[in-house]
């Protein structure tokens, strides 16, 4: 009887769980941890915070760190101008960044998600309309228009969350309309259209699902660029109210003692710098889990 040899090609593309992508990435494995050190922070600040944040007392003002000569264990981080504990303004401040990056990410990928669905499945004029508007925007720094929108209106916490919205939604529709374009022609969608299925059925039910993974890759990188829009906003004093803690209104105040108390402006750009690279860095590994040819055995 003879033998049969069969040869099992190897070097095929194959996904990877997130999971397993995280643990053969050391630089994510970090990443990730730190991001849900963040979380928990932002969630569980009033227990977490040794102090009020806003409670100031001027007798123990500008008070170095606890490793250093005249800091006391009660404030492990110092103190800021008015004797407020920098620890507990960084915890309470992580509230703010990660609910701003979430939320405008979130309604940039809706507002978005819903104008790359009907340019790319409709076509026509409205697809010449929308990418009209799309170019419009994008000749506009978008730090410049969130400035001059806030302005218009008012600062605001939801203020704020409104205008990187809707001032973030060109990448999202960008990519959403290109894989419609490749999508509309696919034979789900011409089986769909034959049985008499309506447009927005077909977009919400067969596409939308379609467009889900690089929808989530681009909304995990525009967190981190509306935690710095956020706190751009807040250094100019454009953002949030100043009774509200914030990494950029603390940079801001502690700009003026960088000679006399570096802490004060160090830490909460540290940790800005920590949440923005965190962020990216698990978006990058989002990108690589949805692209099938990322990971070869």
């Amino acid at each position: 009887m003879t033998a049969i040899t069969v040869a099992i090609p190897t070097g095929r593309a194959r996904t990877v769980s997130p999971l397993r992508a995280v643990l053969r990435n050391k630089l994510a494995l970090v990443a990730v941890v730190v991001l849900a050190l963040m979380l928990l922070a932002a969630v569980f600040a009033p227990l977490l915070a040794p102090h009020d944040p806003n409670a100031q007392d001027l007798l123990v003002r500008l008070r170095p760190p606890a490793w250093m000569a005249g800091g006391t264990s009660e404030h492990l981080l110092g103190t800021d101008q008015l004797g407020r504990d920098l620890l507990s303004r960084l915890i309470y401040g992580s509230r703010i960044s990660l609910l701003v990056g979430a939320s405008a990410a979130l309604l940039a990928g809706i507002i978005g998600a819903t104008i790359g669905l009907v340019s790319g499945f409709l076509g026509g004029w409205f697809d010449r309309v929308l990418m009209r508007i799309a170019d419009i925007q994008l000749a506009f720094p978008s730090i410049l228009l969130a400035l001059a929108i806030v302005g218009f209106l008012g600062s605001g916490l939801w203020y704020v969350i409104i205008v990187l919205g809707f001032t973030g939604w060109v990448s999202y529709a960008r990519v959403v309309r290109a894989e419609v374009l490749s999508l509309r022609s696919r034979e789900f969608v011409t089986e769909a259209r034959a049985i008499g299925v309506g447009n927005v059925t077909i977009m919400r039910r067969h596409l939308l699902p379609n467009v889900m993974a690089p929808l989530a890759t681009i909304g995990t990188l525009h967190v981190a660029s509306a935690i710095v829009a956020e706190a751009s906003l807040s250094y100019l004093g454009m953002g949030v109210p100043k009774e509200i803690v914030t990494w950029g209104a603390m940079l801001a105040n502690g700009q003026l003692y960088l000679g006399t108390a570096w802490w004060l402006a160090v830490f909460p750009g540290v940790a800005l710098m920590c949440a923005a690279l965190a962020v990216n860095v698990t978006g990058d590994v989002l990108r690589d889990v949805a692209d099938p040819k990322a990971y070869r055995r």
